[in-house]
């Protein structure tokens, strides 16, 4: 008579089997979002018109905060898929919570490429930047709380090198405080965007110092 895997298997160890496809799922459907996030961020660009090389180019340079706004984006996703990448290859199980985060942790993802839109607009600069802003510091907050979440109910791999959810949350976090400190400063002055930069380029060159200094270990 043929038994089923499952029957064969102590409930314990379905339980953690299962947790463990949960997990693999939430991983996959995370960068699949990403993938589509950065697709639509390309296909929003404008394309410059002329008929000549004149024509195409002054086309082309109106269009550059719709371009310089692009690669802002494609950045950040970016740096938020590594990051979730680099933690996210030690967690074994999920839980409610950790799902429920990442649902909204991708909501800010899907929605950047239309605040990428918004950005690029011309006119009332500072509500639409401030708009810009606040979506990915929301990103950047709903991910650290995932981090905590998959260390704080123990969601993750045994012998997990113990900096990794450190270093994510450090980094995440200085581009989080870039976006909320170029908020104030938006009102102040276009060089806003420079926030962006210079925070997590800070932190770069500090990280740097200490990998090589051995006061850390570095990560591949």
């Amino acid at each position: 008579m043929d038994v089923s895997t499952d029957q064969e298997l102590p409930s314990g160890e379905q339980d953690m089997e299962i947790r463990a496809v949960s997990a693999d799922r939430l991983t996959f459907f995370g960068d699949a979002v990403v993938a589509i996030a950065l697709t639509l961020l390309a296909l929003e660009l404008p394309v410059p018109e002329g008929k000549t090389n004149s024509e195409l180019w002054h086309s082309a340079t109106s269009h550059r905060e719709s371009y310089l706004a692009f690669m802002i984006s494609f950045v950040v996703i970016a740096a938020h898929w590594r990051s979730h990448h680099r933690v996210f290859r030690y967690v074994t199980a999920t839980n409610t919570r950790l799902s429920s985060l990442t649902m909204y942790w991708l909501l800010m993802l899907v929605i950047t490429p239309f605040a990428t839109d918004v950005i690029g607009g011309e006119g009332a600069f500072q509500a639409r930047f401030v708009f810009y802003a606040a979506v990915q510091f929301a990103a950047c907050l709903l991910f650290i709380l995932m981090v905590r979440e998959v260390g704080r109910d123990d969601l993750y791999r045994v012998g997990t090198p113990p900096e990794v959810f450190s270093r994510a949350i450090r980094r995440i976090g200085m581009v989080a405080l870039g976006f909320l400190v170029s908020i104030p400063v938006s009102l102040l002055t276009g060089w806003a965007y420079l926030c962006w930069i210079v925070v997590p380029v800070i932190d770069s060159i500090v990280d740097a110092r200490r990998s090589r200094s051995g006061q850390e270990p570095s990560e591949a």
